[in-house]
């Protein structure tokens, strides 16, 4: 977490909670889970990020989102700058800015001495050697 909370980013727990304001200029981050693009919304793109506190729902506007194409549509984990907007218990952030942080996903595993498992540890051998499976 310490990338992101030297870019201001808060979690995406914080943003929901009801002491940040309606139209609060806000920066969220978190992993794409999807992307909707709906034919029915006139342009308008929907993206939600995790986080490890929880889920943001982004609003992207058609000029923003053209803008931002590249971005918005190939980034794996992002960084979002834009206007909190809060309607009853519905909260999303209105898109403005982008940060691509996908190459930033390697430290996320920093700190843990993680083995690899026997089964991600093969032993290649040559395909002629592989006993047959007769099952007859």
């Amino acid at each position: 977490r310490p990338l992101l909370d030297q870019r201001g980013v808060m979690t995406n727990r914080r943003h929901r909670d009801d002491a940040v304001a309606n139209d609060t200029r806000v920066t969220v981050a978190g992993l794409v889970l999807v992307r909707q693009r709906p034919g029915t919304a006139k342009g308008v793109v929907f993206l939600t990020l995790e986080d490890e506190t929880g889920i943001a729902n982004i609003i992207i506007w058609r000029d923003v989102f053209e803008a931002n194409r590249r971005v918005a549509m190939t980034a794996r984990f992002l960084c979002v700058r834009g206007r909190l907007q809060r309607q009853g218990l519905v909260v999303h952030v209105v898109a403005e800015s982008f940060v691509d942080l996908t190459g930033e996903l390697h430290r996320l595993r920093d700190g843990f001495d993680i083995p690899p498992a026997n089964r991600d540890v093969y032993a290649y051998t040559d395909p002629r050697f592989i006993k047959s499976r007769d099952f007859h």
